[in-house]
């Protein structure tokens, strides 16, 4: 087993579990968003739709579901195939700095994401 300081839940269970749950989560989303968008959305609607505070929840739960698939997704990735075995020495290196760019975006991604949500 892989056990990496910069593992999402520091176990495949956890990871695994994480990945499934946060799937369902985005599922769930997605289809309630596809599901107000198929008889056609205008601003007004939108926003109205918007003013709900559980649908703010809902979709800050979904953002920071899917921060948290990709972060696992992308670490598997890299973990598997940015490797020292694979790449020599500069593996390592390599992974862990786009691991770094990765965790970067993904922060910014969700504080962005936050700001619109809660106007902040």
């Amino acid at each position: 087993m892989v056990t990496a300081v910069t593992s999402f839940g520091r176990s495949g269970t956890s990871d695994w579990l994480v990945q499934r749950v946060s799937g369902v989560i985005l599922l769930a989303y997605f289809l309630f968003i596809g599901s107000n968008l198929i008889g056609g959305v205008d601003y007004i609607a939108w926003k109205a739709l918007f003013a709900h505070t559980w649908v703010k929840v809902f979709s800050l739960m979904a953002l920071l579901s899917l921060a948290a698939h990709a972060w696992i997704g992308i670490w598997v990735v890299l973990t598997d195939y940015l490797t020292e075995r694979l790449m020599g020495a500069k593996g390592n290196v390599l992974r862990v700095a786009l691991q770094l760019l990765v965790m970067v975006t993904i922060f910014v991604y969700v504080v962005w994401g936050v700001q619109i949500l809660w106007g902040y």
